[in-house]
């Protein structure tokens, strides 16, 4: 009797099995539906035997192989399989997750048949530089896995690399794989790459395209039709028959890591696919992350350097403004004032940046101390007053701005701090005759708003822009020759020890949307630590030497890179249902052997409620990662048989980026 056996899209690590006479090993990779509980289920069929651990009389049948959709290939079901064991989650959930959301109810999209577009010409690649020809040569003449860490400042041409490397793998008639960070990111960069490569067929992968879009590529992938495929995290999951190349734009960027469901890294996934799959990676950035820049210190990667420019003649001058002694107007200095008023007598464009959208972070009561908190989470609502709201950035709660003090009904309410609106409504008043423009997720909430917000920037019609982090990144604004940073002090002593990487990481970010062209930049950074060894090495623009700082007061803390560390998490509608229920998890790991790894206390999570739940977190690390991940595997099976309260949801994070 042959047995089919199944992974299915619930919440428990392990596979079902099912009778099915007509199975056979080509079957392996398809689609099967499957009776289960009441209903029926479609799942993946991962393998086809003559024997179950289940009495035979007890099994059912399956219903019907899906012949008609196509099958996954054996690398995408060993990709999976890595995912379910590395970050200890079910393997059906994690191949659920990797398909697009029609091939999973079982539907193929339709394919219309379209008249060709007419190809227009190739644009010529530009005449690369000494730095950009080394790199592009050594990633050719790699053969079979190898990693290399393209580290080039803002502005030096990274993408032009990529491109010419991408070049290398169509003429040897393979594929290419392009991960980029964010959804913003992708219709520019597919416009380029469309426009070097007009008759390669190239398809985006990301969760902004309809599902039936999303469908096509994936099948266009798997069969092999697609010759470029562009996309953010999830596209590292697409099946590609001839794939010769893999790119992980802005590497260092925490969009490439999933945080609900399977929390996976999709730069990790696309280091050991391009290792399973035998071809080079190119992980590129200018602000390495330290796991990375640590990779390519010991040699593990390959280090190559673009230190130059492509276009402007020098990266722009960084300054740092004190603000100690001096009074800030509407949170902004005069120096700084003074520079906005130059670029805008020639006709320049300049950037605001503050990464707090809103008018303010708290509406509160100066007569009896009431703050405007989220009845949900342990956090504030902060005011909107473009729409008259206080919202929850958390959960997204929101209400009217209350025209008296809820507790003492004081009439004169205070916004205090300042986000993006307020910051604008201050330049508006400051500029009257300069053109505004705020660019943030409330102004841009939708592709199409994105998409005219930037044709605004590209065509001279804004004059300031203020802007949160999505200007941080990925955008050529020619005109644009100042950045003012607002607000950045903050980060310096959080309780993340992630946070300086991911300042530096902005701040070089932000900073290079200066004087990318013709035009010299400037960056002014106002601080109140402006001799702080952080903000030197932004001016310095010494990545190196702030990295070197980073790790060596990591390795002494015992923090990752030098460790490794994983975060079982629980929330439930009270605190002492998660924490007990932490308590139980601790005991059973502590009952399994934890060789090599420490288990720190139970505590409740930063924010500690979100949603109308309370959430703790228990702390998993060791300085071994093959350690590591032994016991997490032993520990599974006595979590899995815990006992909780029904509202009680639980999850583990390997390699966790918030705590």
């Amino acid at each position: 009797m042959t047995i089919a056996r199944v992974a299915l899209d619930v919440p428990l690590p392990r596979l079902f099995d099912y009778l099915a006479p007509d199975a056979t090993t080509n079957d392996i990779g398809r689609l099967v539906a499957v009776p289960f509980g009441r209903g029926t289920r479609l799942g993946v069929l991962v393998a086809v035997g003559d024997t179950s651990d289940h009495a035979i009389d007890k099994l059912k049948s399956t219903q019907a192989i899906r012949r008609d959709l196509p099958a996954m290939p054996m690398d995408w079901m060993q990709l999976t399989q890595f995912c379910a064991g590395y970050y200890q989650y079910p393997l059906g959930e994690v191949m659920t997750l990797a398909l697009p959301p029609m091939l999973r109810r079982g539907r193929l999209p339709v394919r219309r048949k379209a008249a060709l577009p007419e190809r227009p010409a190739a644009i010529a690649p530009p005449q690369a530089n000494a730095e950009q020809q080394i790199a592009v040569a050594a990633i050719a003449a790699s053969t079979g896995f190898h990693c290399f860490l393209l580290y080039g400042i803002t502005g030096s041409g990274k993408t032009e690399v990529y491109l010419q490397a991408i070049a290398a793998t169509l003429a040897q008639g393979r594929q290419a794989l392009m991960l980029v960070p964010e959804i913003a990111l992708t219709p520019q960069l597919q416009a380029r790459v469309a426009g070097r490569f007009p008759t390669a067929h190239l398809v985006s992968a990301h969760s902004g395209l309809p599902d039936a879009a999303r469908a096509r590529a994936f099948i266009d992938a798997l069969e092999g039709r697609a010759d470029i495929v562009l996309g953010t995290r999830l596209a590292v999951f697409m099946p590609l028959p001839r794939l010769g190349l893999i790119i992980v734009d802005e590497e260092h960027d925490a969009s490439f890591k999933q945080q609900e469901g399977l929390r996976y890294s999709a730069r990790d996934v696309a280091v050991f696919r391009a290792k399973q799959r035998d071809v080079p990676i190119v992980l590129g950035s200018a602000t390495p992350s330290l796991e990375s820049w640590q990779h390519a210190e010991r040699g593990r990667y390959t280090r190559l350097l673009l230190t130059r420019r492509a276009v402007a003649e020098a990266p722009p001058e960084v300054r740092c403004i004190d603000t100690r002694r001096e009074k800030l107007q509407d949170g902004m200095s005069a120096e700084l004032f003074a520079a906005l008023a130059i670029r805008l007598e020639r006709g320049e464009q300049s950037l605001i940046f503050l990464n707090r959208r809103g008018y303010a972070p708290v509406l509160a009561c100066p007569s009896c101390g009431w703050i405007s908190g989220c009845r949900r989470c342990a956090a504030n609502l902060v005011v909107h007053l473009a729409d008259k709201r206080l919202r929850c950035h958390h959960c997204g709660y929101e209400n009217g701005i209350p025209l008296a003090c809820p507790e003492c009904g004081n009439l004169d309410l205070h916004p205090f701090g300042r986000g993006t609106q307020r910051l604008e409504a201050a330049l508006a008043t400051h500029f009257p005759a300069a053109r505004i423009l705020r660019v943030d997720r409330d102004s841009a909430n939708t592709p199409k708003k994105w998409q005219a917000l930037l044709a605004d920037v590209h065509e001279g019609r804004v004059d300031i822009l203020v802007g949160t982090q999505m200007l941080a990144k990925g955008h050529d604004f020619p005109r644009l020759t100042l950045v003012g940073v607002v607000g950045a002090d903050a980060a310096l002593f959080a309780a993340d020890f992630r946070a300086p990487e991911r300042l530096f990481a902005q701040l070089m970010q932000v900073g290079g949307r200066s004087g990318r062209a013709d035009l010299a930049g400037a960056v002014m950074i106002q601080t109140e630590y402006p001799d702080h060894p952080l903000y030197r090495a932004v001016v310095d623009h010494d990545y190196a030497r702030f990295a070197k700082a980073q790790l060596q007061e990591r390795e002494q803390a015992g923090f990752p890179p030098f460790t490794f560390q994983a975060l079982l998490r629980a929330e439930a509608p009270e605190l002492a249902q998660s924490l007990d229920f932490l308590q139980l998890a601790r005991a059973a790991a502590l009952a399994s052997e934890p060789n090599n790894v420490a288990l720190y206390d139970t505590v409740p999570m930063r924010l500690q409620r979100l949603m109308n739940l309370e959430r703790a977190q228990l702390l998993v690390e060791s300085p071994s990662r093959p350690a590591l991940q032994a016991f997490l595997g032993r520990w599974m099976e006595p979590l899995y048989a815990l006992k909780a309260p029904r509202e009680l949801r639980w999850h583990l994070d390997v390699d966790p980026l918030e705590f």
